[in-house]
């Protein structure tokens, strides 16, 4: 009957604190619960195989230095303005990645790095489409990617 119980009764709580206790709104966020479970049931997704969970946390503090620092960078350039030869433009990356969970985590690091956003993956050719606001060297960005995040999201999905 409820496929995914978890995710039917945390949609049912988050429904009661946003619309408030009653019998009414316990129904309805009930009914919310369940279809939504079920729904999910239907898309039935893959469960992610990590080989090496363990670098997990070295990818997590990698990530966040780096969002910390291009806060900073993207600042920088914006109240001061962009120094000779930088620019923003577009960057196609040839990636190795296939794992589904490893290019949804890439994708999710490159679009909450400030001044970088993932715009389109070609599965076909199996690379990325990326913006970089303040671009000096489309090589240097191309390594940063692929033996930054992409060499480790390997390990961990391989």
């Amino acid at each position: 009957m409820l496929p995914y119980p978890l995710l039917a009764i945390s949609l049912t709580l988050m429904w009661l604190l946003l619309n408030g206790f009653s019998l009414g709104n316990l129904l309805l966020g009930g009914a919310v619960g369940i279809f939504a479970a079920w729904a999910m049931a239907t898309l039935r997704p893959a469960k992610p195989r990590l080989k090496k969970w363990y670098l997990l946390p070295k990818l997590f503090m990698l990530v966040m230095t780096d969002i910390i620092r291009s806060n900073v960078a993207v600042a920088w350039a914006i109240l001061r303005g962009r120094p000779r030869g930088h620019h923003s433009g577009f960057i196609d990356i040839p990636l190795e990645l296939k794992d589904p969970m490893g290019l949804a985590i890439l994708a999710v690091i490159v679009t909450s790095t400030p001044g970088s956003a993932w715009l389109e993956y070609d599965s076909s050719r199996n690379s990325v489409f990326i913006h970089v606001f303040d671009l000096i060297d489309d090589d240097e960005w191309r390594n940063v990617l692929k033996n930054r995040y992409e060499r480790l999201l390997l390990e961990i999905f391989a």
